[in-house]
């Protein structure tokens, strides 16, 4: 497999919605509230790309995953019911979804495989990120990847479990 990871196109809104479409009524499927409440739309992936945040995972040149990723960028994480592990720079990922064609075949771990990678490439080594309470697929590749459990935060009026995870610094 020919995977990629790079900066969405603004052209690829209509495709990167599907994708959140039906991760969306995955998610309702499992049983979770996460996503069920208008949250994402399009309008937030277009000010993802607009800021340059809006990220794709490829195989080729067919889209299979998204995910927003922002660096140092998310107020809610400083008002944690518990404690960060680091209070460094760090890199955040949000909307993480998988084309329905390309589930179970690790996608989610490549893409955020990618996103630690971005993280050393411009000398950061703390990723956060969180999920659901309900989200059991997500907290499992958290614990997968060895993130720790940090503790709460809040989005929209609902409660979210946050997890850190500090990179190994490149060895010279």
């Amino acid at each position: 497999m020919d995977y990629h990871f790079r900066k969405a196109k603004i052209s690829e809104i209509p495709l990167i919605w599907d994708i959140l479409q039906l991760a969306i009524i995955r998610r309702k499927e499992d049983g979770s509230d996460q996503w069920q409440d208008g949250y994402p739309n399009p309008a937030v992936v277009q000010k993802d790309i607009e800021k340059g945040e809006g990220f794709v995972l490829t195989e080729g040149k067919t889209i299979v995953g998204y995910s927003a990723v922002l660096i140092n960028d998310e107020p809610q994480y400083a008002k944690i019911e518990g404690k960060w592990l680091t209070n460094d720079d760090f890199v955040v990922f949000h909307r993480v979804a998988v084309s329905e064609k390309y589930l179970g075949k690790g996608c989610a771990l490549k893409m955020i495989g990618y996103i630690e990678d971005f993280a050393r490439n411009n000398n950061i080594y703390s990723i956060k990120a969180d999920t659901n309470f309900d989200n059991s697929a997500m907290m499992k590749i958290f614990e997968k990847l060895g993130y720790t459990f940090c503790g709460e935060v809040y989005f929209r009026g609902g409660q979210r479990k946050a997890y850190e995870k500090v990179l190994q610094k490149a060895k010279i």
